[in-house]
């Protein structure tokens, strides 16, 4: 973290100090539990409870400052150091602000480059921001974002992980509309661009589709002449976005392409469903191999996006093919695949889900089930708007089309997808329904059967994710699920 003293954070605050002027927080968080000697903490009001009530906890874990929206006491009645501020949450974003404009200064004074990168789209930021890091984590210290850290609390947070020795800067970039993109590309300033995909995910929350594509433009708007949209060309609206940034544009692509682009040739996906693909860069060599082992065709734009903005931040191709060959996914959730003892496959891919990444871990699904039984354990995809019937319609069908063994359908609010495979022609015990997570379980646990592939698909909220660890594991060793705090970073919500 850039070290700040008390008086400095009032003053980039707008705050009110009470308290030392010369303290100096170490690190920020937004969670008491995760206080230590040094930390800033920020008593934020939540959304099921408020931060401020925990001031206490976090002192006495060693926290020596709080960012809060009034004035703090200890037990006794004695004000707390505090900088009290009328918005906590915008507070910390002039703060990171403020970080990321002290690290670029001191770099270039010392005369080092610092290169921040900004990463959104509607599916597979996360995925793409952990390839990249990985990438440029071989070139120089990189700080990126914790899981999922995408909004107006995790984008700082992610901020002050960072010092003056990085040399990359990753920011996954997440909104619920208009606005929100343009308000963090304003914090942190980056450097690259990336716009990944425009889907039909929150599309009732953004006022359509067409908004989605507006408010991921603002990224590439945000940069400067001196810096690069990395754009998916394969994405009519995304590529349309060449037109609104002012900045060199670097295209990707799955098909054929100018040699001005960075494409994937040959691309296959094999039998264990990792796609190998040849990968060239437009800087007139050849080509490099990319054998990655993510699981599903559908990463293939992620591996993409991650080379092109690698490319655009100066690295090798070699180096580039070499790094995304050696990952496997880094956050879980994510196509996150586990072989219980008994032969029974898990493929949990229930951190979040869309029409487009839902459609995509159905064909990874059937593509890796040959010769075995294939379950696809579905929920709600959320937000959907008006669209949501349809959507959920449309996904039934594909599960018949595709030859999938058994579907299980968790929960009323998906209750459309379930009445749709019926009718595409799932009878009998083909197709299951349950309005509870807890009935899955039962039904899962008794009808699993040594050599069943299984799919736990849909978004956060259903909370199929932790559905998913259940079968998983032995049933002595299941996973509580998430645990709750007064002043978490709710970024575990989906932000597009």
């Amino acid at each position: 973290m850039i070290a700040l003293t008390a008086a400095e954070i009032a003053d980039i605050t707008h705050g009110r100090l009470t308290g030392a002027p010369g303290i100096a927080p170490t690190s920020v968080v937004t969670d008491s539990r995760e206080a230590a000697p040094g930390s800033l903490y920020v008593a934020k009001p939540g959304e099921h409870a408020d931060g401020h009530d925990f001031v206490d906890a976090a002192f006495e874990r060693g926290a020596v400052l709080v960012l809060a929206e009034r004035e703090v006491a200890d037990a006794a009645g004695n004000p707390l150091p505090a900088v009290v501020v009328e918005d906590a949450v915008l507070a910390m974003g002039a703060l990171a602000a403020e970080a990321v404009r002290r690290i670029r200064a001191a770099r270039q004074q010392r005369g080092e480059d610092f290169t921040v990168i900004g990463i959104t789209g509607s599916a597979g930021k996360t995925t793409t921001k952990d390839l990249l890091a990985g990438v440029l984590s071989t070139a120089g210290p990189t700080v990126a974002p914790q899981g999922s850290y995408n909004g107006e609390v995790g984008v700082p947070l992610t901020v002050f992980s960072a010092d003056e020795n990085t040399r990359f800067l990753v920011i996954e970039m997440g909104a619920t509309g208009l606005g929100h993109i343009k308000y963090l590309a304003d914090m942190v300033k980056p450097d690259i661009g990336v716009v990944l995909v425009v889907g039909t995910a929150h599309a009732g929350e953004f006022g359509g589709v067409e908004n989605i594509a507006k408010t991921k433009g603002e990224l590439v708007e945000a940069l400067s002449e001196h810096g690069t949209a990395v754009i998916n060309l394969d994405d009519g609206r995304v590529a349309a976005m060449r037109s609104r940034t002012k900045a060199k544009v670097l295209g990707f692509t799955a098909s054929p392409a100018t040699t001005e682009e960075v494409e994937a040739r040959n691309v296959v996906v094999n039998d264990q469903g990792f796609p190998d693909f040849d990968l060239v860069l437009p800087d007139g060599g050849p080509s490099v191999q990319v054998r990655s082992r993510l699981i599903g065709g559908h990463h293939v734009t992620n591996l993409l996006a991650a080379a092109a903005a690698a490319f655009a931040a100066g690295l090798p191709a070699a180096d580039i093919a070499s790094s995304l060959s050696s990952q496997s996914a880094a956050s879980r959730w994510r196509m996150e695949r586990t072989e219980r003892a008994d032969g029974v496959t898990i493929i949990n891919d229930a951190y979040n889900a869309n029409p487009e990444s839902m459609r995509a871990a159905l064909r990874t699904l059937a593509d890796l089930g040959q010769g075995r039984r294939t379950w696809a354990v579905l929920g709600a995809m959320l937000e959907l708007g008006e669209d949501s019937i349809r959507e959920h319609t449309a996904v039934g069908t594909q599960v018949v089309r595709l030859n999938i063994s058994r579907l299980v359908v968790v929960g009323r609010e998906a209750r459309a997808l379930y009445v749709s495979a019926i009718q595409e022609g799932s009878w009998g015990d083909e197709c299951s329904f349950t309005e509870t997570v807890e009935e899955a379980y039962e039904l899962l646990r008794n009808e699993l059967e040594p050599g069943d592939l299984v799919l736990f698909k849909s978004s956060n909220g259903v909370g199929l994710r932790h559905l998913g660890d259940r079968i998983a594991l032995p049933p002595r060793a299941e996973p509580t699920g998430d645990t709750a705090d007064e002043a978490a970073a709710s970024e575990g919500n989906e932000l597009l």
